[in-house]
């Protein structure tokens, strides 16, 4: 789908969380004004108001009369989401675990990406895009963005014997990760590649990972809601 087939206030409803997840935004951070988003988008104010009151409703914004709208504000537990690997997991359910690599490429940074990353627009990153399978059914279609300090042989690697996660943890060892997780429909690309309708739900998971004073990638991970459910221990 090309953008001018997107709804006007779906493209708001992207910029904006494409801020938050990148952290450009973060929680209790103001959002630009819908006058603001206005003159950006060249759209009326009530498509631009539709997009922010969805965002309130989706729980990502906290509207306040008076105050202004800003990020709404994570629960603490998001913070205790364990980073795991696909491939531990499909074998722990004694099942087996194969992948196929889509793209695997070195693209410029746009200014979200930058941002994300800590590195300048245009500066070169590493992109990997794979779709993971449990007894060769897809479950995770995972979408890449990798620092090249941070795994500078990124793109040498055989992901046929190993999985980005198990690569970066050996080269990159993790000391920090930040989440954001939501319900969302698939994009027809990654419908596609997961074998799904676009209008089947999916927990989307947006994952960028640190290694010491670097960030080292960010990721866009992408489950079939009924093909996976998101487990794991939390600690208030």
């Amino acid at each position: 789908m090309s953008r001018t087939d997107v709804p006007a206030y779906e493209q708001v409803k992207t910029f904006v969380k494409a801020q938050i997840h990148s952290g450009a935004l973060r929680p209790g951070d103001a959002v630009p004004s819908e006058t603001a988003l206005q003159e950006q988008f060249g759209l009326s104010r009530m498509t631009v108001n539709r997009a922010m009151t969805e965002l309130a409703a989706e729980g990502l914004l906290t509207r306040t009369r008076g105050s202004g709208t800003v990020v709404a504000q994570w629960h603490r537990i998001s913070s205790t989401l364990a980073v795991r690997d696909i491939h531990e997991e499909v074998l722990e359910r004694g099942h087996r675990h194969s992948s196929t690599v889509l793209v695997l490429e070195t693209v410029k940074a746009d200014g979200v990406l930058a941002q994300a990353l800590g590195v300048r627009a245009g500066a070169r990153l590493f992109h990997s895009v794979m779709v993971h399978y449990e007894d060769g059914v897809a479950i995770q279609l995972e979408d890449r963005h990798v620092n090249p300090a941070a795994a500078p042989d990124y793109l040498q690697v055989d992901f046929q014997t190993t999985t980005p996660t198990q690569y970066l943890f050996a080269c990159a060892p993790l000391s920090e990760a930040r989440y954001t997780i939501e319900a969302a429909l698939p994009t027809a690309t990654e419908a596609k590649a997961l074998g799904i309708q676009r209008s089947e739900p999916c927990l989307v998971i947006t994952r960028c990972t640190i290694s010491g004073a670097r960030v080292a990638s960010q990721g866009r991970l992408v489950y079939p809601g009924m093909r996976y459910s998101l487990q794991g221990n939390f600690q208030l």
